[in-house]
């Protein structure tokens, strides 16, 4: 007969429990993550949206900080430098438009202020029209989309239209003949202040329609939601409804729509300044440098080069962070 299969004794099974209850009683409880969370480790997997974002910081910094900056370097927007300018030609001595020690970007035709403290300046236009425009557009199109959204009926229909006709408005023309016909002085603001607020104002304006649509159709989709129907059986009101169940399951389309909305917004102020309805000079645009930089594209093309660069780059750094944002908050979603 073969030996019999050898079985625990008594006194090693409670070894063997306490050792898997030691095991158990260190190991970490399960915690819940919150969409928040979730969505940032999906986004710091992103590399280029976390390139974006780390250039959309820099340019922030670099903008509020400007006057720092200029300083450190020794220039100024406003400087003139003829010392830099061929008398003869109009144009920077040296190669690439006169970028040497001083001036690490070159100096402007004709009157040789320097492009890298007036790059600085005009970082301050384009991202405060970007950023407060979309502001102004989220505010509204948050506010009539949601209302359009819940309440439907002849609220939706009236909303609707008014979002129907901005949108096929022609903007553009319209932010030049409103400019164009501004006074200079204007709420205690002169010169290029009152420009700028006519842009956020007007951008932000036309801009509403496009998140108000996103807002009303999530709108339309959630008050149909059974958290929705459980408020109202429990005697919750309207606005109690609006912003403590609805608003905050919108935050994500509009956190993605907004970053997709500023990049668009510092091109449209770059197009007004390059047109010359932008801010007034000797106030730094990016837009009104590239408009200047025309007659000297083919003697100075770094005058053109950099403007063009510095849009190019923050452009492209919003579009990046946007996507991955947008990939983020909705991985299921299409593109």
């Amino acid at each position: 007969m073969t030996a019999p299969l050898h079985e625990p004794t008594a006194e090693a099974a409670p070894s063997a429990i306490e050792e898997a209850a030691a095991v158990g009683g260190n190991a970490k409880p399960v915690q819940g993550r919150s969409l928040g969370r979730i969505a940032w480790e999906r986004l710091k997997r992103d590399r280029l949206a976390l390139t974006g974002g780390a250039v959309i910081l820099a340019l922030t910094l670099i903008a509020l900080l400007a006057p720092v900056i200029s300083n450190l370097v020794g220039q100024d927007p406003d400087a003139y430098h003829e010392d830099m300018i061929d008398a003869l030609f109009g144009t920077p001595k040296g190669s690439l438009g006169g970028i040497n020690g001083d001036h690490l970007l070159g100096v402007e035709p004709v009157n040789g202020r320097d492009i890298f403290a007036r790059i600085l300046y005009g970082a301050r236009i384009s991202l405060l029209v970007g950023f407060l425009s979309a502001l102004v557009a989220v505010v509204l199109g948050t506010v009539f989309g949601i209302l359009a959204g819940f309440f439907g009926g002849w609220v939706d229909a009236a909303i609707s239209r008014v979002m129907d006709g901005l949108l096929a408005f022609p903007q553009l023309l319209f932010i030049i003949a409103l400019v164009s016909v501004m006074p200079s002085d204007m709420l205690g603001m002169t010169g290029s202040s009152v420009r700028v607020f006519v842009m956020i104002l007007v951008i932000g304006f036309f801009g509403w329609p496009y998140i108000g649509r996103v807002v009303r159709g999530q709108t339309l989709s959630l008050r149909e939601r059974e958290y929705v129907e459980a408020a109202r059986s429990l005697g919750a009101g309207r606005f109690h409804i609006l912003f403590k169940e609805l608003l905050p399951n919108l935050v994500a389309p509009i956190v993605v729509y907004t970053t997709m909305m500023i990049p668009t917004n510092i091109l449209t102020e770059a197009a007004l300044s390059f047109l010359g309805v932008g801010v007034k000079p000797p106030t730094a645009s990016w837009g009104q440098m590239l408009s200047n930089a025309i007659d000297y594209y083919d003697s100075d093309p770094t005058y053109m080069v950099v403007p063009g660069v510095a849009i190019f780059i923050t452009v492209l750094a919003f579009n990046l962070f946007g996507d991955g944002v947008r990939d983020a908050l909705d991985p299921k979603g299409s593109r």
